[in-house]
């Protein structure tokens, strides 16, 4: 049976030679990857094949928010890479999450297995008192809600959002509807730029399928133990 790693560890050095002693300090049995916006942009997808070299699944975080044709477009691109995992953001409305669903189905007819597509719904960074800001109505809970049902409507696999939502989704949607949630972070680190927040233990309890961790792994002086402890909190 293939392992299903619990943690998604997210790359955010932007050094090559950093990156690539990172990297070599994980156990792919123990995680998969996250690519952002800032380390797609410098290296491409030869990096994702690289990194499928060594035995690591990825998860391609790259929200597109575009017009549905373009979006479609990326995604099918996107799946065409053999990535565990895409987003789009659930703020593109109904049609763009339908059409991005439409082309990751497409795509995985010549690929060996359909890669999970899953939408953003708020980021973790943001506040109950920045959704007013960009003309948000209603509380953090009333968006993540409205804009996750977009997601499920659309045939999605699930959504990124706060761990602190986590249990009002799979009380809505059902534990089949996964949940990805960035935003954790040992109970000895600080918030960072995030603000809805939580430890990994508190993220699980709460029924999160898969968390994102940055700072906490890949700024550590053994990554790799790091993990394994992480692991172990959560049951992995």
């Amino acid at each position: 049976m293939q392992p299903d790693p619990k943690i998604i560890v997210a790359l955010d050095l932007e050094d090559k030679n950093q990156l690539k002693t990172l990297i070599s300090q994980l156990n792919p049995a123990l995680c998969r990857l996250k690519i952002g916006k800032t380390l797609f942009t410098h290296y491409g997808p030869e990096l994702i094949k690289q990194l499928h070299l060594q035995g690591f699944e990825i998860f391609l975080d790259l929200k597109f928010h575009d017009i549905p044709q373009q979006v479609a477009g990326a995604c099918y691109e996107g799946a065409a890479l053999g990535v565990w995992m895409l987003n789009v953001h659930a703020s593109g409305g109904l049609q763009m999450l339908k059409a991005a669903k439409a082309a990751v189905d497409k795509a995985a007819l010549t690929l060996n297995r359909r890669p999970l597509l899953i939408g953003v719904t708020l980021l973790t960074s943001l506040h109950e008192s920045d959704l007013a800001q960009i003309g948000f109505q209603g509380s953090v809970e009333d968006t993540v809600l409205r804009l996750a049902k977009l997601c499920y409507d659309a045939g999605l696999d699930g959504v990124v959002c706060s761990p602190q939502e986590v249990t009002l989704l799979k009380k809505t949607f059902g534990k089949a509807f996964l949940c990805v949630t960035p935003g954790v972070r040992l109970p000895e680190d600080g918030k960072q730029d995030q603000q809805r927040v939580t430890t990994p233990e508190e993220a699980i309890g709460s029924g999160s399928d898969y968390l994102v961790i940055g700072r906490s792994i890949t700024h550590a002086q053994v990554p790799n133990e790091v993990l394994q402890k992480i692991n172990a909190c959560v049951g992995a």
